[in-house]
């Protein structure tokens, strides 16, 4: 009998020692990116729009490139002029003066730099999507003119469906969160409750909020939705 009421105490005293603390948190895409042109020139196309779901790599917009074109046309045929005089050059390179050889040999190198350059100039004129995901705002069309001197995102990307939430968490339990704790939480419009775990614990507090930021992976909520929950602290499990 003694045993049972020793048990029933401890029992309760470590249920008043026991603590979820409570915290709001609102979601945000796992992965997010603002897109613009790095280069200058008139939009010919755009091939996405809001909501259109894409691949990394693919193409979502491009500028008029035909000047460029033609300049990496004419470096690639100077190329192929340079490679041919070194060539013949290397039959006969122990006839040769070796300062003369090198400068066939320098021909061919800058040759092949200047098609690298105006290739990597072509490319910026392609606007491609820097992972997996979809795009969520759309600020260009076709003929608007863009600047990559004064830089401006003409779309936004986000990861299809991997989200984080954002926890804002009282500075005082900054001892007690730490990553591989349970969150128990409710989104917004949704009775549903859900469990996560904390992935992630930012290594400041805000000292205009007096609060520490911790991240819970979680799939498919939309992003900027606002909720609620309790981290579970190893006491309290």
């Amino acid at each position: 009998m003694m045993k049972k009421v020793l048990w029933s105490v401890l029992l309760l005293a470590a249920s008043l020692q026991a603590e979820e603390i409570y915290t709001t948190f609102t979601v945000e895409a796992k992965q997010h990116a603002d897109l613009a042109f790095t280069s200058s020139g008139t939009v010919q196309r755009v091939d996405v729009d809001v909501a259109s779901v894409v691949k990394k790599d693919e193409v979502l917009a491009a500028l008029n490139s035909d000047d460029l074109l033609a300049a990496l046309q004419i470096a690639k045929v100077a190329l192929v002029y340079a490679k041919r005089d070194l060539e013949r050059q290397q039959r006969v390179k122990k006839l040769v003066d070796e300062a003369r050889f090198d400068q066939y040999r320098f021909k061919y190198e800058n040759a092949n730099a200047q098609v690298a350059y105006q290739q990597a100039l072509l490319d910026k004129t392609l606007l491609k999507a820097p992972f997996d995901g979809v795009i969520y705002e759309k600020m260009v069309e076709v003929g608007d003119v863009v600047s990559g001197a004064m830089i401006r995102t003409v779309m936004k990307i986000q990861s299809l469906k991997a989200r984080k939430l954002i926890l804002n968490i009282d500075q005082k339990y900054w001892k007690q969160i730490e990553p591989g704790l349970t969150f128990r939480y409710k989104v917004d419009g949704d009775d549903t409750e859900y469990t996560g775990e904390i992935t992630k614990v930012y290594p400041y507090a805000n000292s205009a909020n007096r609060k520490i930021r911790a991240e819970v992976e979680a799939q498919d909520f939309t992003p900027g939705l606002f909720g609620e929950g309790y981290i579970i602290t190893p006491d309290s499990k």
